[in-house]
Parts: C-alpha cells; structure tokens; sequence
C-alpha cells in the first residue's frame, strides 16, 4: 500500500543537521521526515543519487510510517563509535563523542589522503580503546584488490576486526578475501549489498563473511531481514549517516535479528551537533523503540526554503516512481 502524497506531504518536514565533522563529503545532512499511522520515519537518500535508487529509500520510510514492524527480540542495541577520515590527533576527542563504546568503525582511503594517514589513524584509535576494543575500516570501496591487500597487510598489527568494503566489485571482494583469508581478518560488504540489483549476489559468491545492512536503501525492515535470511551471513546493521528517526528505524532493524553477534553502526548521532531528537549512545548502546522528533528541534533545524522545494519536487518524483512500479 502506498499512501497518496498528500498524506506525505502533509507532516513532511525538511530538516539540515550541522555536522561536528566533515563526513562521507557532507558538513550538513539533510533529510526528509514525515509521520504515518506507525509513527514517524525518514526519507534521506543522499543528494546525489537517482530517483530510482532514492524511490527504494521512499518504500522505506512508508513501510516504516504506514506498517507495523516485527517484533524485537532486544530492548538495546550495541553500537560502535565512527570515526571519519580526520587527522590522528583529533581522534582521542572524537572517541569521547562515544561513551561507552567498546568498538569503532574508521574511515580509510579517503581521497586526498594516504595509507600513511590510515595507519596513523587507526593507529591512534588502538592506542586511545587499548587491546580489548575492537577496531573495523571501512574504504567504502575505493581500493583495487592489491590496494587492499597492500593496506590490510599495514593494519593487521592493529588486530582489525573486519574490513569493510575494501573493493568495488564482487570479483574483487572474492579475489581479496582468498588473499587474505590467512590472516584472519574478515571481509564485509557493504555497497555490494545495498547498491546493487542483486542484494545476494556477494553471499553466492563467497566473496564476504558478513553483511552490512541499512533499513533503508533495502527498501525496509521486511525485505533487510529476508535478505539477512537468504543470504545466511552475520551481519552489521548500519546506518546511512540518518537523523535520530532513521536510526529507530535501523535498531528496529536491529532488534528483530534472531543473532546479533556485532556492535551495529547505529551510532552516529554522536557525528552530529543538533538532531531533531537525542538517540546519542549511553554506555555504548542505544535504546529500541520509535522516535517522535522534538518539535522546537524542527524549527530549529529547519532547512532554508529552497532546499524544501527540493526535497518536495524531490519527493515527488520518488512517489510517482512507486506508484508505477506499483501499478
């Protein structure tokens, strides 16, 4: 069921969150929020992608406003701290922005930067959690397989937990996990999952030991946990840099997991300096349960006028994208 949009419109508000730092290129996340019958839920595909790949974020949302979720089987969610692609010094602050974590998540193969930069970073991070944290990369895709290969062998020492995204392609992901499989260091897809026309794809291919999952570029919560099922991998539910109503939608996600045998990345409001409701983590976790955005945080937020025009036209299109996929 997909409701008319005049019934997204009508709640649809338009929000910019000012960033503490620069991540994955953006120093203000925008999104689109809006409440259905269920509650409140988030339309936020980032500004660069197409209307098709954006109208499966749409589906999330509706079925996560409009539909009654399954039932969780946890009341918390551990998460890990994210580190973004900054200079080794500022990351002892940085950590401090995530109490209580036990794990964290580092940018790696940031354009402009070295392996060098890498090391120091992920260094940095070690020293910071000492030998009991858990530390995972993430590249985001951006090596080639001896890339990869050449900056897992540079981390190793720093006892990674996984490598997230080292490579682009499948193929790659496959080629690499064999090269590195001595070692010990797990292979996690991430884009190769939720980007692509075949979700399953990297799980045929034995080219991943786990997943990384986000409610919404898969569409939501019901078809994240039958990709989860299909695929039969542990995985890592993430979230895709959203507001505090984005992150309910992702420990909701989270929370119907029968195993959940990794910190998830549902901890980046902590990347933000204003949100439209607080679900910062509070001993490394974050608390399940539905988000209802603060209404002066809305005001506050509220994005300039024609970023609003933008996110409507926006919507828009999106809706009428599901609509004739529907029809």
């Amino acid at each position: 069921m997909i409701p008319p949009l005049a019934d997204l419109i009508d709640s649809a508000r338009v929000v910019a969150l000012p960033m503490h730092s620069r991540f994955r290129g953006v120093d203000v996340r925008e999104a689109l929020l809006f409440e259905g019958p269920q509650g409140w839920a988030e339309f936020s595909p980032f500004t660069e992608y197409d209307d098709t790949e954006a109208a499966t974020w749409l589906a999330a949302a509706i079925d996560f406003a409009w539909r009654e979720q399954p039932a969780p089987v946890r009341d918390r969610i551990g998460v890990n701290a994210t580190i973004p692609a900054v200079d080794a010094t500022r990351v002892a602050d940085l950590l401090e922005r995530f109490p209580g974590c036990r794990t964290a998540k580092v940018k790696v193969a940031e354009p402009g930067q070295s392996l060098a930069d890498d090391v120091a970073r992920v260094r940095a991070v070690r020293e910071v959690m000492g030998p009991e944290g858990r530390i995972r990369v993430d590249a985001n895709g951006a090596w080639n397989v001896d890339e990869a290969e050449h900056a897992v062998h540079a981390l190793c020492e720093y006892d990674l937990e996984y490598v997230e995204q080292p490579c682009a392609t499948v193929p790659e992901l496959a080629d690499l996990r064999k090269r590195v499989k001595y070692m010990g260091i797990p292979v996690a897809a991430d884009e190769s999952v939720r980007k692509s026309s075949d979700p399953l794809a990297v799980a045929r291919a034995g080219a991943a030991d786990l997943l990384i999952i986000k409610a919404q570029p898969l569409g939501g919560i019901t078809h994240a946990l039958q990709i989860v099922t299909a695929a039969g991998l542990p995985v890592v539910v993430s979230s895709a840099l959203d507001t505090a109503v984005g992150l309910s939608q992702g420990a909701a996600l989270a929370a119907a997991l029968p195993t959940l045998e990794y910190d998830c990345g549902l901890g980046t409001a902590s990347l933000f300096l204003d949100d439209v409701a607080d679900l910062r983590p509070v001993d490394g976790s974050i608390p399940v349960g539905r988000v209802t955005p603060d209404a002066a945080a809305l005001t506050r937020l509220a994005a300039a006028d024609e970023r609003r025009e933008w996110w409507f036209a926006r919507l828009a299109r999106c809706h009428h994208e599901l609509m004739t996929t529907a029809r």
